[in-house]
Protein backbone atom coordinates (compact mmCIF):
# COMPACT_ATOMS: atom_id res chain seq x y z
CA UNK A 1 0.00 0.00 0.00
CA UNK A 2 1.03 3.77 -0.24
CA UNK A 3 4.45 4.33 1.22
CA UNK A 4 4.75 0.16 2.11
CA UNK A 5 2.55 -0.08 4.98
CA UNK A 6 -0.28 1.28 7.27
CA UNK A 7 2.01 3.11 9.31
CA UNK A 8 3.42 4.88 5.72
CA UNK A 9 7.06 4.24 7.63
CA UNK A 10 8.22 3.83 3.26
CA UNK A 11 10.42 1.26 4.58
CA UNK A 12 10.66 -1.56 2.11
CA UNK A 13 11.75 -5.32 2.05
CA UNK A 14 13.30 -5.41 -0.97
CA UNK A 15 16.41 -4.75 -2.73
CA UNK A 16 16.83 -1.47 -4.58
CA UNK A 17 18.76 -0.55 -7.57
CA UNK A 18 22.50 0.64 -7.27
CA UNK A 19 23.03 1.32 -10.52
CA UNK A 20 21.20 2.51 -13.56
CA UNK A 21 21.42 0.65 -16.44
CA UNK A 22 18.50 0.87 -18.94
CA UNK A 23 15.01 0.89 -18.53
CA UNK A 24 13.20 -2.65 -18.34
CA UNK A 25 10.07 -1.97 -19.83
CA UNK A 26 7.51 1.23 -20.04
CA UNK A 27 3.46 0.74 -19.98
CA UNK A 28 1.50 3.92 -21.84
CA UNK A 29 -2.00 4.65 -20.19
CA UNK A 30 -3.94 6.93 -21.34
CA UNK A 31 -3.75 9.38 -19.04
CA UNK A 32 -1.52 10.79 -16.38
CA UNK A 33 -0.58 8.60 -13.48
CA UNK A 34 -0.42 10.15 -10.49
CA UNK A 35 -0.50 7.81 -7.99
CA UNK A 36 1.95 5.88 -7.05
CA UNK A 37 2.39 1.77 -8.22
CA UNK A 38 1.89 -0.86 -5.81
CA UNK A 39 4.14 -4.02 -6.44
CA UNK A 40 3.05 -7.05 -5.28
CA UNK A 41 2.99 -11.18 -6.27
CA UNK A 42 4.93 -10.39 -9.54
CA UNK A 43 1.88 -7.80 -10.33
CA UNK A 44 1.99 -3.84 -10.74
CA UNK A 45 -1.70 -2.05 -10.03
CA UNK A 46 -1.68 1.53 -10.54
CA UNK A 47 -4.38 3.98 -11.74
CA UNK A 48 -4.71 6.38 -13.96
CA UNK A 49 -6.57 10.08 -14.93
CA UNK A 50 -7.59 7.71 -18.20
CA UNK A 51 -10.33 6.65 -15.75
CA UNK A 52 -8.58 2.70 -15.43
CA UNK A 53 -6.52 0.94 -13.24
CA UNK A 54 -4.40 -1.26 -14.49
CA UNK A 55 -2.62 -4.82 -13.49
CA UNK A 56 0.90 -4.83 -15.05
CA UNK A 57 3.26 -7.97 -15.26
CA UNK A 58 6.18 -6.65 -12.82
CA UNK A 59 8.53 -8.70 -15.26
CA UNK A 60 7.61 -7.81 -19.04
CA UNK A 61 5.62 -5.33 -18.31
CA UNK A 62 1.88 -6.19 -20.24
CA UNK A 63 -1.12 -6.28 -19.05
CA UNK A 64 -3.00 -8.67 -17.29
CA UNK A 65 -5.86 -6.61 -16.79
CA UNK A 66 -7.99 -2.82 -16.36
CA UNK A 67 -10.70 -2.14 -14.58
CA UNK A 68 -12.53 0.85 -16.42
CA UNK A 69 -13.97 3.17 -13.33
CA UNK A 70 -14.56 5.72 -15.90
CA UNK A 71 -13.76 8.14 -13.56
CA UNK A 72 -9.75 9.98 -12.50
CA UNK A 73 -7.63 7.47 -10.40
CA UNK A 74 -5.25 9.88 -8.85
CA UNK A 75 -4.51 7.65 -5.85
CA UNK A 76 -2.45 4.82 -4.33
CA UNK A 77 -4.49 0.87 -4.59
CA UNK A 78 -3.83 -1.20 -1.57
CA UNK A 79 -3.48 -4.51 -2.23
CA UNK A 80 -4.69 -7.06 0.16
CA UNK A 81 -5.53 -10.65 0.89
CA UNK A 82 -6.69 -10.68 -2.88
CA UNK A 83 -8.39 -7.40 -3.05
CA UNK A 84 -7.44 -4.61 -4.86
CA UNK A 85 -8.84 -1.28 -2.99
CA UNK A 86 -8.50 2.31 -4.31
CA UNK A 87 -10.45 5.51 -4.40
CA UNK A 88 -11.57 7.29 -7.19
CA UNK A 89 -12.94 10.73 -8.80
CA UNK A 90 -16.77 9.57 -9.23
CA UNK A 91 -16.72 9.09 -5.09
CA UNK A 92 -16.64 5.85 -4.94
CA UNK A 93 -13.61 3.22 -3.02
CA UNK A 94 -13.24 0.33 -5.51
CA UNK A 95 -12.47 -3.23 -4.02
CA UNK A 96 -11.61 -5.55 -7.26
CA UNK A 97 -10.71 -9.29 -7.16
CA UNK A 98 -6.45 -8.86 -8.01
CA UNK A 99 -6.49 -11.57 -10.15
CA UNK A 100 -9.43 -11.09 -12.74
CA UNK A 101 -10.01 -7.10 -11.56
CA UNK A 102 -13.84 -7.91 -11.10
CA UNK A 103 -15.75 -5.70 -8.92
CA UNK A 104 -16.01 -7.23 -5.10
CA UNK A 105 -18.03 -4.27 -4.04
CA UNK A 106 -17.59 -0.44 -4.40
CA UNK A 107 -19.31 2.00 -1.63
CA UNK A 108 -20.29 5.41 -2.27
CA UNK A 109 -18.94 8.22 -0.46
CA UNK A 110 -21.10 11.81 -0.04
CA UNK A 111 -19.60 13.04 -3.79
CA UNK A 112 -15.29 14.18 -4.42
CA UNK A 113 -14.43 17.62 -4.26
CA UNK A 114 -11.20 19.87 -4.82
CA UNK A 115 -10.58 22.50 -2.57
CA UNK A 116 -12.31 25.73 -2.81
CA UNK A 117 -11.54 29.08 -1.67
CA UNK A 118 -12.00 32.89 -2.69
CA UNK A 119 -9.37 34.54 -3.85
CA UNK A 120 -7.03 31.33 -4.07
CA UNK A 121 -3.47 31.94 -4.49
CA UNK A 122 -4.39 35.76 -4.85
CA UNK A 123 -6.36 35.21 -8.52
CA UNK A 124 -9.06 37.84 -9.47
CA UNK A 125 -12.04 37.96 -9.13
CA UNK A 126 -11.18 38.96 -5.56
CA UNK A 127 -14.84 37.04 -4.87
CA UNK A 128 -14.68 34.19 -7.53
CA UNK A 129 -14.68 30.67 -5.64
CA UNK A 130 -12.27 28.84 -7.63
CA UNK A 131 -11.08 24.92 -6.65
CA UNK A 132 -7.82 24.67 -6.24
CA UNK A 133 -5.11 23.09 -9.17
CA UNK A 134 -2.63 21.59 -6.63
CA UNK A 135 -5.04 19.48 -5.31
CA UNK A 136 -5.02 17.00 -8.02
CA UNK A 137 -4.96 13.62 -5.84
CA UNK A 138 -7.49 11.37 -3.27
CA UNK A 139 -6.60 9.89 -0.28
CA UNK A 140 -4.90 6.30 -1.02
CA UNK A 141 -6.57 3.69 1.01
CA UNK A 142 -4.87 1.85 4.22
CA UNK A 143 -6.11 -1.89 5.30
CA UNK A 144 -5.87 -3.06 8.84
CA UNK A 145 -6.88 -4.91 11.50
CA UNK A 146 -10.06 -5.96 8.57
CA UNK A 147 -11.13 -2.61 7.72
CA UNK A 148 -10.05 0.14 4.81
CA UNK A 149 -9.24 3.79 6.00
CA UNK A 150 -9.32 6.86 3.61
CA UNK A 151 -10.50 10.17 3.33
CA UNK A 152 -12.70 12.01 0.98
CA UNK A 153 -13.78 15.40 -0.84
CA UNK A 154 -16.87 15.47 1.16
CA UNK A 155 -15.04 15.83 4.35
CA UNK A 156 -15.33 12.82 6.07
CA UNK A 157 -12.87 10.07 6.81
CA UNK A 158 -13.83 6.85 6.85
CA UNK A 159 -13.92 2.99 8.33
CA UNK A 160 -14.90 0.54 5.92
CA UNK A 161 -15.38 -3.37 6.25
CA UNK A 162 -12.73 -4.75 4.27
CA UNK A 163 -15.06 -8.06 3.67
CA UNK A 164 -18.24 -6.72 2.78
CA UNK A 165 -17.55 -3.00 2.03
CA UNK A 166 -20.06 -2.14 4.73
CA UNK A 167 -19.40 1.16 6.53
CA UNK A 168 -17.80 0.83 10.53
CA UNK A 169 -17.73 4.48 10.92
CA UNK A 170 -17.43 8.09 9.38
CA UNK A 171 -15.67 11.28 11.28
CA UNK A 172 -16.83 14.60 9.88
CA UNK A 173 -13.89 17.26 9.58
CA UNK A 174 -14.18 20.90 8.35
CA UNK A 175 -13.29 20.40 4.51
CA UNK A 176 -11.79 18.19 1.76
CA UNK A 177 -9.66 15.08 3.20
CA UNK A 178 -7.41 14.25 0.21
CA UNK A 179 -4.33 13.18 3.08
CA UNK A 180 -3.96 9.33 3.03
CA UNK A 181 -4.27 8.01 6.47
CA UNK A 182 -1.50 6.29 8.55
CA UNK A 183 -2.44 4.13 11.89
CA UNK A 184 -0.41 2.35 14.38
CA UNK A 185 -1.15 1.27 17.25
CA UNK A 186 -4.83 1.39 16.99
CA UNK A 187 -4.60 5.11 16.10
CA UNK A 188 -5.81 6.80 12.95
CA UNK A 189 -3.76 9.87 11.91
CA UNK A 190 -4.98 12.29 9.03
CA UNK A 191 -4.97 15.68 8.60
CA UNK A 192 -7.95 17.76 6.13
CA UNK A 193 -8.00 20.80 4.48
CA UNK A 194 -9.61 22.50 7.73
CA UNK A 195 -6.40 22.74 8.93
CA UNK A 196 -6.65 20.82 11.49
CA UNK A 197 -4.65 17.30 12.22
CA UNK A 198 -6.14 14.62 13.57
CA UNK A 199 -5.85 11.50 15.36
CA UNK A 200 -9.01 9.18 15.47
CA UNK A 201 -9.76 5.79 17.58
CA UNK A 202 -9.43 3.15 14.40
CA UNK A 203 -12.27 1.13 16.37
CA UNK A 204 -14.73 3.25 16.31
CA UNK A 205 -13.46 7.13 15.11
CA UNK A 206 -13.70 8.58 18.22
CA UNK A 207 -11.86 12.01 17.97
CA UNK A 208 -8.27 11.17 20.45
CA UNK A 209 -7.27 14.32 19.59
CA UNK A 210 -6.38 17.18 17.10
CA UNK A 211 -3.72 19.96 16.21
CA UNK A 212 -4.54 23.18 14.77
CA UNK A 213 -2.09 24.10 12.14
CA UNK A 214 -1.96 27.68 10.53
CA UNK A 215 -4.50 29.92 8.73
CA UNK A 216 -3.82 31.99 5.54
CA UNK A 217 -7.44 33.60 5.37
CA UNK A 218 -6.55 36.14 2.66
CA UNK A 219 -5.48 34.05 -0.32
CA UNK A 220 -5.27 30.38 0.97
CA UNK A 221 -2.48 29.66 -0.48
CA UNK A 222 -0.60 28.02 3.15
CA UNK A 223 -3.85 26.48 4.83
CA UNK A 224 -4.65 22.96 5.18
CA UNK A 225 -2.88 19.51 4.87
CA UNK A 226 -2.40 17.74 1.90
CA UNK A 227 0.74 15.54 3.20
CA UNK A 228 0.21 12.19 4.65
CA UNK A 229 1.95 11.56 8.17
CA UNK A 230 4.56 8.85 8.54
CA UNK A 231 4.87 7.13 11.66
CA UNK A 232 8.19 6.21 13.14
CA UNK A 233 9.91 5.47 16.11
CA UNK A 234 7.17 6.78 18.37
CA UNK A 235 6.96 9.84 16.24
CA UNK A 236 4.00 10.94 13.77
CA UNK A 237 5.20 13.41 10.95
CA UNK A 238 3.77 15.18 8.62
CA UNK A 239 3.73 18.36 6.48
CA UNK A 240 1.26 21.24 6.01
CA UNK A 241 1.07 23.80 3.86
CA UNK A 242 2.07 26.91 6.17
CA UNK A 243 5.45 26.01 5.17
CA UNK A 244 6.39 23.66 8.49
CA UNK A 245 7.18 20.39 9.37
CA UNK A 246 5.80 18.49 12.13
CA UNK A 247 6.42 15.67 14.36
CA UNK A 248 4.95 14.69 17.97
CA UNK A 249 5.01 11.41 20.28
CA UNK A 250 2.05 9.72 19.52
CA UNK A 251 0.81 10.09 23.12
CA UNK A 252 0.88 13.28 24.85
CA UNK A 253 0.94 12.95 28.66
CA UNK A 254 -2.46 14.05 30.30
CA UNK A 255 -2.47 16.22 33.66
CA UNK A 256 -6.21 15.98 35.86
CA UNK A 257 -7.70 14.19 32.77
CA UNK A 258 -6.98 16.64 30.10
CA UNK A 259 -3.92 17.19 27.90
CA UNK A 260 -2.07 20.65 29.36
CA UNK A 261 -2.51 23.75 27.19
CA UNK A 262 -6.04 22.64 25.42
CA UNK A 263 -9.02 23.39 24.80
CA UNK A 264 -10.86 20.54 22.95
CA UNK A 265 -8.16 17.84 22.92
CA UNK A 266 -5.69 18.88 20.51
CA UNK A 267 -1.76 20.14 21.51
CA UNK A 268 0.82 22.21 20.12
CA UNK A 269 3.61 20.46 18.38
CA UNK A 270 7.28 20.54 18.14
CA UNK A 271 8.68 22.36 14.95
Amino acid sequence: MFRGNPQHSGVYDAGGVPTFTKVKWSFHTGGMVIGSPTVTGGVVYVGSDDGNVYAIDASSGTQKWKFAAKSRVPSTPAVFAGTVYFTAYDGNLYALDSGSGQVKWKFHTGGERRFSARHLHGVQPVNETMPDPFDCFLSSPVVWNGAVYFGSGDGNIYSINAASGTLNWKFKTGDVVHASPAIADGIVYIGSWDSYFYALDAANGHERWRFKTGEDAEIHNQVGIQSSAAVADGMVYFGCRDSHLYARTRAPAKRSGRIPGTDRGSFPLQQ
